[in-house]
């Protein structure tokens, strides 16, 4: 059977080199699709394109208007091809109620042919349980998409109470990846980037509404790297720097179960009080 996530990011070529895809059932949130499904969906239509040169560095994705469920056309072009790296703008578009496209997502992506040399991290892993001691989450009525990750918080999970009760810090972290498990490769680790839930939530235990307004991600292995892996965990971390007038930015890490850091992240995000 095909993976929810290949489901999800099936696109179709079409003759003016733009893809078609609509967005997942299997991906739903509480108001559109999972903000990280749509970055995914944008990466494939990268990863699909017939120019693109080398593999993912980075890239940064707008919310220009919230998705709807439907049907949605993915441009990527090359914006500038040098010997080993290439720039790309990448827009996603939906038909109006009018009956017009318009546009509710933008990206820039780098991509680039990497060439062997010496590397170090200098980022700290943190310590971590084995992710079979800790628990999954429980079964309760939540958006769909949650039940696509198995996600294990051990630190800093959401909320027992709604109180507006502060919190030390808003600091995450957990075990998590696809459910059910599937090989990792660049899109579906966009996807992972996004699964954190919102800081401000952690940070005050109030459900206050939220949206993404910009969201990066720094590439730091290739797709030998990530099949290497398998269908295996991850370890996660988020946290916020700000919380300033109605917007806040939160940063995270992926590492592989060995220890590697896959990606790093950051995003900003809308608070409405």
């Amino acid at each position: 059977m095909t993976h929810p996530f290949d489901q999800a990011v099936a696109l179709a070529p079409q003759a003016d080199g733009s893809f078609r895809g609509r967005t997942s059932p299997a991906y739903a949130n509480m108001v559109g699709p999972f903000g990280g499904i749509t970055a995914a969906q944008v990466m494939q239509a990268l990863m699909l394109h017939p120019d693109r040169l080398g593999e993912p560095v980075a890239f940064t994705g707008n919310f220009a208007a919230a998705v709807a469920d439907g049907e949605f056309t993915i441009e990527a072009r090359p914006a500038r091809t040098n010997r080993s790296t290439q720039h790309w703008t990448l827009t996603m578009r939906q038909q109006g109620a009018e009956g017009q496209e318009a546009v509710v997502f933008t990206a820039t992506a780098v991509t680039a042919v990497r060439r062997e040399t010496w590397g170090a991290t200098d980022a700290a892993r943190p310590r971590a349980p084995a992710p079979d001691s800790v628990p999954p989450l429980p079964r309760v009525p939540r958006p769909a998409w949650i039940d696509r990750y198995d996600m294990r918080w051990f630190e800093g999970g959401m909320p027992r109470e709604w109180n507006g009760a502060e919190a030390a810090d808003s600091t995450t972290r957990l075990w998590v990846r696809d459910e059910p498990p599937r090989p990792l490769d660049f899109a579906s680790l966009t996807a992972l980037c996004d699964v954190f839930y919102p800081r401000v939530w952690r940070r005050r235990a109030r459900m206050t509404p939220i949206g993404t307004v910009s969201f990066s991600v720094y590439y730091h292995a290739g797709a030998a790297d990530l099949a290497a892996g398998g269908p295996g965990w991850l370890l996660a971390e988020a946290r916020a720097q700000r919380f300033f007038n109605g917007y806040f930015d939160q940063s995270g890490e992926l590492w592989s179960a060995d220890g590697q850091l896959l990606a790093t992240t950051h995003q900003v995000v809308y608070y409405k009080e």
